[in-house]
């Protein structure tokens, strides 16, 4: 049988990527040297993949980047403040990506959002009216020819039309449907190009049709696609999802003239169900994606090829294709590198590299399945799969943690007295001034931060020099929050290296990679811990740096936590438990902490859930059986047993909140923070709209960009906040944490920010002593 790969990790086994382009921002590299590593990274993605056997190799899915915004400049769909900017095409990309802020200008970046249910961010394309949608660029096809002159003839991938129309901010009237005509006749000729270029397949990938889907909707789809695939030639078109099943369009997709259909097999259970329903078509080929694209466990060889065996009553062996579920964006590059977890704990994973020899190895079971099922002596690569998976559970239960989730009772997810009581009680505590300012938590994660860190890991200093170090920043911050003016201050989380991989240092249960890194937008990567066992807090996790800063100051300092539900969804979990088990015995860990704080004297404790929105079901008819159930009450559990005075924070970022604002309402914290200033504080509006009565933080500036907002931006943004939202619970702060952004950016930005909100607060109490006054 065939295999085929949606796509590759591109940031480099060594975050190769990630440096180069951090050079190039700096100063430091050339637009050549950057475009060079760029190339030699997508050669070797593609000679491994190659090396591996992989039929239908992906090609274009690298970006230096994003791919969407990668094809939102191919199609023109540039906003002209990029265009007015008169850089060129690289440094204009970069300026939609990053905002710029120079002798050429001074803009924002494009709005970035969740890619779907993944912890992966892209850029949100802006078409502004009278902009035309046209082919403006050549990327797809050079990487195309790139890898053809290395003797690899690769599939292109692409964002699908319908998908990229879904996914476009409008400006003006207009919506998806005035411009699915432009995007047909654009698509019609990528595939024109395609075939010239003697392309045998054409990916397009079309993960919003696991959404839940309106006829008008599908007849958009229809309508696209039938005009694209009109006169298509003799390239080949899968259209390809992932990410959940096709419930509303399968049957669509099979009256559809294209070539291919890729489906997911492991997050789409329905899938199955709609082929048994409604069988398959004779002129389609099935691109099965049966190993998973997001989990780093071995696949078990007989599910799979119990499910092709089941898929073959319907789709012959010569139809089908097998795939990964969805890109392997969203894992490691390999586990060859991971030498300190030991090859107990190895052997039961896989990383994209491995995920290939998986495809492989699949691929040459199944076409000898009837054979596996009659032979007397069975394939080694099935025995030694099969014999792995006979080991059992990876870790022993641990009964105590087992106990303590078992015996959970309504009241443990309950606190009291109520949010509006609690309120007033904290209002005579802290005497806060109207708009308080303080930031999200984290400071900068400068060079010598980093290496105060890696030095205590290899055993080059003492403890004792470790926390000094640690001391030393701490009381900088505290004094630099202090001279800015900052109302609630932080201590800037100097000895975290990430906030899910801290936590799960100091918690039983959990184990961590030496390379596991895995992109989470442009050059930001993350390495996600394995949760590996039950779940429980090893030693205090935050207690002494908190307690230290708080006694440098007499302003609140909060405590600063990572929530359980991000915690889990920042992990990779383990599959033989439940979800919602698994965070109650994060929350439980997590509430010894918050407990521990509040027993310290540390009267604000923010407790980040910042990947809430994140696994949210796609269709929402799976939203509360499937995860908000269990969800809404972990975070609730965590802090259900503080004291009335005691003021719990949250903070959100980069999602969609307006669906679910009743639910994050019922989290029942004192105040939400939330990732506004991307999305040009729409979230306000729907703030007011839904009469939201949380005491709200939605983030005035964008920590993400290394621009530095000026006071009368800022200014700006607080008073149209204060205009839709009662300022008495408004809070003043950036949208997310400081670490990756430098120092003066940071001074900068905080000066700016402090400055607006001093002048707004006069502003507005001069006008309430004004309306005093006519009364």
């Amino acid at each position: 049988m065939q295999t085929s790969v949606i796509g590759y990790p591109r940031i480099g086994v060594n975050r190769e990527l990630k440096f180069a382009s951090e050079r190039y921002f700096r100063g430091e590299g050339s637009k050549e040297q950057l475009l060079q590593e760029a190339a030699r990274l997508r050669l070797t993605h593609w000679q491994v993949q190659k090396q591996h056997g992989i039929t239908y190799i992906p090609s274009n899915d690298f970006s230096l980047y994003d791919g969407v915004l990668d094809t939102a400049c191919l199609l023109n769909i540039i906003p002209a403040r990029y265009r007015d900017l008169g850089l060129d095409s690289l440094e204009t990309y970069y300026a939609m990506a990053r905002g710029y802020q120079g002798k050429r200008g001074d803009v924002k970046a494009l709005a970035m959002k969740k890619w779907y249910n993944t912890n992966y961010h892209y850029l949100v394309p802006e078409l502004e009216e009278g902009v035309e949608i046209r082919l403006a660029g050549t990327k797809p096809f050079d990487e195309f020819l790139e890898a053809k002159q290395q003797g690899i003839r690769t599939k292109p991938v692409l964002p699908g039309a319908f998908t990229m129309l879904k996914l476009i901010k409008y400006s003006g009237g207009k919506q998806a449907a005035d411009y699915a005509a432009d995007m047909a006749e654009v698509y019609k000729e990528i595939l024109a190009r395609f075939e010239a270029l003697g392309a045998e397949w054409v990916q397009f990938d079309e993960p919003e049709l696991v959404r839940d889907l309106t006829a008008e909707e599908i007849e958009l789809l229809c309508d696209l696609y039938g005009k694209i695939l009109s006169a298509k030639g003799r390239v080949k078109v899968l259209l390809q999802t992932y990410f959940g099943d096709v419930r509303d369009v399968y049957q669509a997709l099979l009256g559809l003239p294209c070539d291919g259909i890729g489906l997911d097999f492991v997050e789409g259970a329905e899938n199955i169900n709609l082929i048994h329903q409604y069988g398959w078509a004779q002129d389609k080929i099935l691109f099965a994606g049966i190993v998973s694209g997001k989990n780093i466990w071995r696949n078990r060889y007989r599910e799979s090829l119990d499910l092709i065996a089941e898929l073959n009553r319907w789709v012959p062996h010569e139809q089908m294709v097998l795939s990964t579920s969805c890109s392997l964006l969203h894992v490691p590059y390999t586990v060859r590198h991971e030498q300190q977890l030991g090859e107990e704990v190895c052997r039961h994973l896989a990383f994209a590299e491995e995920k290939l020899a998986e495809l492989t190895e699949l691929a040459g079971l199944a076409a000898g399945l009837k054979e596996i099922e009659d032979a007397a002596e069975l394939p080694e690569a099935y025995v030694r799969n099969e014999a792995l998976f006979a080991e059992g559970n990876r870790a022993a239960p641990n009964p105590a943690v087992r106990a303590k989730t078992a015996s959970l009772t309504a009241a443990d997810f309950v606190r009291l007295p109520a949010a509006s009581e609690r309120a007033e009680i904290q209002r005579a505590r802290f005497k806060l001034p109207l708009l308080p300012t303080t930031t999200i938590g984290s400071f900068p994660q400068t060079a010598e931060v980093r290496k105060n860190r890696t030095a205590y890991r290899k055993g080059r200093i003492s403890e004792e020099q470790y926390r000094r170090f640690n001391q030393e920043k701490i009381a900088a911050c505290i004094a630099l929050q202090e001279e800015l003016g900052l109302d609630v201050l932080v201590h800037g989380e100097y000895e975290r290296n990430d906030m899910v991989e801290y936590f799960g240092e100091c918690l039983d249960g959990f184990l961590f990679t030496e390379q596991g890194w895995v992109q989470s937008y442009g050059t930001r990567c993350v390495k996600p811990p394995i949760i590996w066992g039950d779940v429980s807090r090893a030693r205090p996790i935050t207690v002494e740096y908190a307690v230290y800063a708080k006694g440098l100051t007499n302003k609140p300092v909060k405590g600063m936590l990572t929530g359980p539900v991000t915690i889990l969804n920042w992990s990779f979990p383990r599959e033989d438990l439940p979800a919602s088990e698994m965070a109650y015995q994060i929350a439980l860990a997590i509430r010894e902490e918050v407990l521990d704080l509040e027993a310290h004297g540390i009267e604000i404790i923010q407790i980040d859930e910042a990947a809430l929105r994140e696994k949210l079901p796609l269709r929402r008819s799976d939203w509360h059986c499937e995860y908000l159930d269990w969800a809404i009450p972990a975070f609730r559990l965590v802090h259900s047993g503080v004291k009335p005075e005691t003021q719990i924070h949250t903070h959100m970022c980069y999602s969609e909140f307006a669906d679910i604002l009743q639910e994050i309402e019922a989290m029942d914290a004192d105040v939400i923070s939330f990732e506004a200033s991307r999305s040009d504080l729409a979230l306000i509006d729907v703030l007011q709209e839904t009469g939201f009565q949380t005491a709200v933080g939605p983030g005035v500036y964008d920590i993400h960009s290394p621009r530095i907002p000026g006071v009368d931006e800022l200014k700006e943004a607080i008073l149209r906040m204060a205009e839709k939202l009662p300022a008495e619970k408004l809070w003043v702060n950036p949208d997310c944490g400081l670490k990756t952004r430098n120092e003066a950016e940071v001074r900068g930005s905080l000066q700016h920010m402090v400055q607006a909100a001093r002048e707004v607060r006069k502003l507005l109490i001069a006008d309430e002593h004004r309306r005093d006054a006519l009364v």
